[in-house]
């Protein structure tokens, strides 16, 4: 499912025209964004956890000519699904 069916979804299922409906999810997505912007958490009881975690720097290796390099260490968004999607997911 791309973000245009999502919206598609969201419109029939909520009852909204299609532009309340990608208004609601930008806002969705703008307030995830800027939440772990600031190195916060978000959680949707049911549904998962997203969250910051730090990546330490490390060596890596250029696949094409086998040189190595460094990789700088950098912070990366994560989810963890919670235990309704994971059961649901898993039938």
């Amino acid at each position: 499912m791309n973000k245009g069916e999502l919206i598609d979804k969201i419109a029939k299922e909520a009852k909204l025209t299609k532009g309340q409906a990608a208004d609601a999810l930008d806002s969705v997505i703008t307030g995830v964004t800027s939440t772990l912007g600031k190195g916060g958490k978000v959680t949707l009881v049911g549904f998962g956890t997203f969250s910051v975690s730090k990546r330490a720097a490390r060596k890596g290796r250029n696949p094409r000519t086998g040189k190595e390099i460094n990789i700088k260490a950098k912070k990366v968004a994560k989810f963890k699904a919670g235990a309704e999607l994971s059961k649901k997911v898993n039938k």
